[in-house]
């Protein structure tokens, strides 16, 4: 079909139980190819092609954007990793 294939994803890493190394990582695709990713610890965001470059330095030049990025890697990620890890935990 014609059109166009846009996609968004954020993903919450770690690797300890108590998450203090939480990373929320957004990586942003167009017809199916990653332009953009953005790193919560690292506070910025890296163009991977042309687009994305342009992208990453109108995102990096954003504070507030940035400090949502931060606030939700401790936020969103955190929440969700413990709800997730708890019923996995309690079931083995």
């Amino acid at each position: 079909a014609d059109g166009y294939y846009e996609y968004t994803m954020g993903e919450g890493i770690y690797s300890t139980s108590d998450y203090s190394d939480m990373v929320l990582l957004v990586s942003n695709s167009f017809n199916k190819v990653v332009e953009l990713q953005c790193n919560s610890s690292l506070g910025k965001c890296v163009g991977i092609t042309e687009d994305g470059v342009k992208q990453a330095e109108r995102f990096n030049k954003d504070q507030a954007f940035l400090q949502q990025l931060k606030a939700e890697g401790d936020t969103v990620c955190r929440s969700n990793a413990q709800i997730w890890d708890s019923s996995v935990r309690d079931k083995t």
